[in-house]
């Protein structure tokens, strides 16, 4: 029997979040890979444990070995890889959001912070910044690196 990842404490603080926070369904799409990947199993079972806490959350799991087609289309580099995607439709809505590694530590806090994004649909961005951004030409391709230390 696994030991769970998450505490039940945790997990009745993220299901109070979540029923207050959630509007619209969530995919995650997760990437491992069966042969190479050390942490894809700890990364699963995370993954696993957070969308049991709410049914707006489905989890799509994808061996980057036998769908190359959804490697190329969702740029995963690495496993274990995460997209957190619109869900409820027949195609999920990808807002470019991509976590890779194990999202645990301080990249938890972020993981939650995206899936509640992605729920509402709506990114938090004032006014100006919007404007600001529909103004660009060129595409702009962000990262952010998280290391604990």
């Amino acid at each position: 029997m696994l030991v769970k990842i998450l505490s039940e404490e945790l997990i009745q603080h993220i299901q109070d979040v979540f029923e207050a926070q959630l509007v619209h369904p969530v995919e995650l799409i997760y990437f491992f890979d069966r042969h190479t990947c050390d942490t894809c199993a700890d990364s699963e079972q995370l993954l696993d444990e957070l969308s049991s806490i709410s049914a707006k959350i489905k989890i799509h799991k994808i061996d980057v070995n036998d769908d190359l087609t959804s490697v190329k289309k969702y740029a995963m580099l690495l496993t274990p890889g995460l997209v957190v995607a619109g869900g409820g439709q027949a195609h999920p809505i990808d807002y470019g959001i991509r976590f890779f590694g194990i999202p645990s530590g301080y990249e938890f806090g972020s993981l939650i912070q995206a899936i509640i994004l992605v729920s509402k649909r709506d990114s938090g961005l004032k006014p100006a910044v919007r404007k600001q951004l529909a103004e660009l030409k060129k595409p702009v391709h962000i990262r952010v690196f998280v290391t604990p230390t």
